[in-house]
């Protein structure tokens, strides 16, 4: 069975049909609150290698904090999106999802949930 770490906030609606899916399944998981705990800095440097095309994937940007930001994400290095990224878990798009300790899937789709998962 994949080890899975799922980082979700416990407000968010689309993090519960997430965690409950991975639970009608049978996955053992482990919950950490995004907010609380962002991903860690190795997490969030995969999330950027696997969504280098859209740097803005990785954000939550239907969220308050994204749109208060002044700044221009394609203009900001790595570092300096890592570094905004740990500074608030509600930048962060959720669920985020690593799994096999080197993959990540961001937001929440069924189907590619069972594709990568099952």
């Amino acid at each position: 069975m994949k080890k899975i770490i799922f980082y979700s906030y416990l407000k968010c609606s689309t993090c519960r049909k997430a965690s409950k899916w991975l639970e009608s399944k049978d996955f053992e998981f482990q919950l950490i609150d995004i907010v609380k705990k962002p991903p860690l800095v190795n997490y969030l440097n995969l999330a950027l290698e696997e969504y280098s095309y859209d740097k803005k994937r990785i954000f939550n940007t239907r969220g308050k904090a994204f749109k208060n930001l002044n700044h221009d994400i394609d203009y900001l290095s790595r570092e300096e999106i890592i570094q905004l990224l740990l500074s608030d878990g509600k930048l962060i798009k959720r669920p985020f999802l690593i799994y096999e300790g080197k993959k990540v899937i961001l937001g929440f789709n069924e189907i590619e949930y069972a594709k990568k998962l099952i």
